[in-house]
């Protein structure tokens, strides 16, 4: 395989690669943060859960749907201060502000349980929200992908962004532990009140960083833009509409949004089983005694992620290319799911971490090779289909991939523990039932990094691919 050594002028400076990175860390933190928080919505705050499925469906249908809307408007935007820095700024205080002022709720009082008022309240707050989460993130991923033209850069870019997210999935496991301490709050829900405080704090701190200190691609370069007005929405709309056209019609990026659908998901489906795995296999539903052990094995899953994983990966993609990096760290992380049947065991509680290593290089690989890959494709659009660049709606379409996904395999993740026969409402699982559950566990994740594998098998953009389509492109644009 041939490689390339990085022009000096592609290297992105350490500093923005941290800025960048920072960004994503408030990008992570916020859904790991809800992840946490909605289940003390019905728990602490006295929610039915009917209504606070209503709560976090609505929201996110429109989070969906508007994602490759702000993607178009950032990447057709143009500004004396860029296409993407005055949304990821906005979009940063928007999103610290009403996650603060989203978890302001009242707690059940004698005689009160205040829901019709907590509903109301937290629906407002949770449209701004996701209205804000939407016009900070489209644009931060179409920058990222701008920040370098070059095929590894690229990789080591998002491989610190991805380290930096990593932190996010340490500290969120804790916050369970945290919210439920009576020596830190009286009660949960004045914990979720203040510890909302320093989540939003941070995201809006964490989250204008990109804004102040990364470089946007020099708008000089860009031509055929949309111009974007209330007079012209008719051909905005028409215009919208055909570059995601262009955009799902693109073969490398749909194998990359199809092995991505199926790692991640195949990941979602069983997340919480290691959960219960924990508790009802280790400890025979005894939560007391299993006391730290869950969030132990999600900071340490995040540790070896961000610390071995991501390093690992970084430099194998550079060795060997970014598709076979993926089918490597992939097979890696099958091997680690298959340990798990060993590593679960009651005798030794601490064996549940002998998998994570190798488990990680999942998760780990998938985001740091794909956002880099996704990148590469950005290139081979604009060979294909011409100006303008599409970074923010290759960025929107992606994710509103992988939500969708999440959505689907949450609605899974509850039918299969239907099916094996799990009961919350007793302590001592059947053996069946465990046995079963252990094996989804380990066989869907493996399962479906096969079938990713066999997805990506004739991805085509490679090291040399992606030099060539460079080299065609500065041609064209009459670069020097």
């Amino acid at each position: 395989m041939e490689h390339y050594k990085t022009k000096p002028e592609d290297v992105v400076p350490l500093g923005q690669k941290i800025a960048f990175g920072a960004g994503n860390l408030t990008n992570q933190l916020l859904p790991a943060a809800l992840g946490v928080f909605m289940f003390f919505l019905v728990v602490g705050f006295g929610m039915s859960p009917y209504k606070a499925g209503i709560l976090s469906a609505i929201p996110r249908f429109m989070d969906a749907i508007l994602d490759p809307i702000m993607g178009y408007i950032s990447d057709n935007t143009r500004s004396r201060w860029g296409r993407r820095k005055p949304y990821i700024f906005g979009g940063a205080i928007v999103v610290g502000i009403a996650f603060v002022l989203m978890w302001q709720l009242k707690a059940p009082e004698a005689g009160n349980s205040h829901e019709t008022y907590n509903f109301i309240h937290f629906l407002l707050m949770s449209v701004i929200f996701y209205l804000g989460y939407t016009v900070f993130a489209a644009p931060l991923i179409g920058l990222g992908y701008e920040m370098t033209p070059d095929y590894n850069e690229r990789t080591r870019l998002m491989a610190i962004s991805q380290f930096m997210g990593q932190i996010a999935w340490m500290i969120a496991p804790w916050f369970w532990y945290l919210i439920s301490r009576p020596e830190l709050f009286p009660n949960a829900p004045e914990g979720v009140r203040v510890l909302s405080y320093y989540v939003g704090f941070i995201c809006l701190v964490m989250g204008i960083m990109p804004a102040l200190f990364c470089k946007e691609i020099d708008q000089a370069r860009l031509t055929g833009q949309t111009i974007l007005s209330f007079k012209g929405i008719v051909s905005n709309v028409k215009d919208f509409f055909r570059d995601v056209k262009q955009t799902i019609n693109n073969k490398p990026f749909l194998r990359l949004c199809g092995a991505t659908f199926l790692v991640f998901n195949g990941y979602q489906i069983v997340a919480s089983f290691s959960f219960y795995i924990v508790i009802f296999y280790l400890f025979n539903g005894n939560q007391m005694a299993a006391g730290q052990w869950p969030a132990w094995f999600g900071t340490v899953s995040a540790l070896m992620t961000a610390f071995l994983v991501i390093p690992i990966i970084t430099y194998m993609s550079t060795k060997i290319g970014k598709k076979n990096a993926f089918v490597v760290s992939t097979l890696i992380s099958i091997v680690g799911y298959t340990l798990k049947w060993w590593g679960f065991s009651p005798g030794n509680p601490w064996l549940m971490f002998l998998p994570l290593p190798l488990m990680s290089f999942g998760i780990g690989g998938l985001f740091t090779l794909m956002m880099s890959m996704t990148a590469d494709v950005c290139d081979y659009d604009e060979l294909r289909n011409g100006m303008p660049r599409k970074e923010a709606l290759f960025g929107a379409v992606y994710w509103w991939m992988v939500k969708l996904g999440m959505s689907l395999a949450l609605f899974l993740s509850g039918v299969i523990l239907s099916a094996v026969g799990f009961d919350g409402n007793v302590q001592a699982q059947s053996a069946h039932t465990i046995t079963m559950l252990r094996l989804a566990d380990i066989s869907i994740p493996s399962l479906a990094g096969i079938i990713a594998i066999w997805v990506m098998w004739k991805y085509d953009i490679t090291e040399t691919r992606a030099r060539e389509i460079r080299n065609a492109l500065v041609e064209r644009r009459g670069e020097l």
